[in-house]
């Protein structure tokens, strides 16, 4: 028994294809320098920055462990998620601060804040 259809099968390497010729042509670009590859060559707006950092703070165990709790206790969980929104707060506060330090990863910023053994 089949639950996809030819058509959804035609999306699903529609989709397969976008993302491959997007992930080429962002291989292919030059990246000159550091800052080119980490920091998108400062062209990017706080709020850019902040959604990037909520996409990747939201992942399978949220969905997993949202819906286990849902199931232990009766109470969806979903809420909970709601309130992330103050990730991009947080975007909007600290990264003017974390891009006039001019540094590209965390660990940089640590060693130069503090010292090279924080790092």
């Amino acid at each position: 028994m089949s639950f996809l259809g030819m058509l959804d099968w035609i999306f699903v390497g529609f989709y397969f294809c976008v993302i491959a010729s997007i992930s080429y042509w962002s291989i292919r670009r030059k990246k000159d320098s550091p800052t080119q590859y980490f920091l998108a060559n400062r062209n990017l707006g706080w709020f850019v920055i902040g959604a990037s950092i909520l996409a990747s703070n939201v992942g399978s165990e949220h969905i997993v462990g949202l819906a286990g709790t849902a199931a232990r206790s009766g109470l969806a969980m979903g809420h909970y998620e709601l309130h992330s929104w103050i990730v991009l707060v947080l975007g909007w506060v600290f990264v003017p601060f974390y891009m006039r330090s001019e540094v590209f990863t965390m660990p940089e910023f640590l060693e130069r804040r503090y010292n090279e053994k924080a790092r």
